[in-house]
């Protein structure tokens, strides 16, 4: 669920700053399973991934081996920290910079944010998915768990599904850090509206209910007052000229 919404609403914000069929270059920082960066592969796009687990590098690599070659040949991985980019890149060497789901992980997020802003071209995007800090107690409260909800409405830390307990961002927060690093706001969304509950082991619904249910999150994303209490965030910023 999360994955898809994610990738409908980046294709929309790529397919609206670049011409169709511009092949972009794109950094994708804590890739994971290297789900984002297969599909904009397959769209044409040059993706390099920097994971810093090993079993998720691995992962990585053995989704790509299935892939034809010529996607194969687009895609660049490196076993590193997403706060070492400018180790590894020239400033300016991506059109699209991705950082979904690792700012909770990262003690100074907001240094990680503006090396991250630094590898963009002027024009370029930044492209975040962050745990919506202004939204903690919806799960506990939903779920009925009183004493968890009251606490989250006072904290920003929160016990994420792989048991770590890991920081939460807030919209009006990130929209200032973005404005600073020089890549302002452009657009947002939210991301697990309805389905935050849905625990992982959970099987999908038949296609029709599936498509049913990404129809409605996905509208939810985009309008007020739903997506503000949201999971997740997804922040698109643009680096400026």
């Amino acid at each position: 669920m999360r994955q898809e919404l994610v990738a409908r609403q980046l294709e929309e914000q790529i397919s609206g700053r670049y011409p169709v069929g511009q092949r972009l270059r794109v950094l994708d920082v804590g890739m994971g399973q290297g789900t984002q960066a297969l599909r904009l592969a397959r769209a044409g796009h040059t993706v390099t991934g920097v994971e810093s687990d090993p079993v998720m590098l691995k992962a990585a690599r053995g989704a790509l081996v299935g892939e034809p070659a010529g996607i194969r040949e687009r895609v660049r991985l490196i076993e590193g920290d997403g706060r070492d980019t400018g180790v590894h890149f020239l400033p300016g060497s991506f059109d699209v910079v991705l950082c979904h789901g690792v700012l909770m992980y990262v003690a100074d997020a907001d240094a990680m944010l503006a090396g991250l802003a630094r590898m963009l071209a002027p024009g370029g995007l930044l492209s975040l998915l962050v745990r919506n800090g202004d939204a903690l107690a919806m799960r506990p409260g939903l779920s009925g768990d009183w004493p968890a909800a009251r606490a989250a409405f006072d904290t920003d830390m929160y016990t994420n599904r792989l048991g770590l307990t890991v920081r939460a961002d807030r919209l009006a927060a990130l929209t200032e850090t973005l404005e600073g690093i020089n890549a302002p706001l452009h657009a947002w969304y939210g991301v697990r509206v309805f389905t935050d509950s849905v625990g992982n082991d959970v099987e999908l619904p038949p296609a029709e209910e599936l498509q049913q249910l990404l129809a409605v999150e996905e509208r939810a994303g985009r309008a007020d007052p739903y997506r503000r209490v949201a999971a997740l965030l997804h922040l698109c910023g643009v680096r400026r000229a």
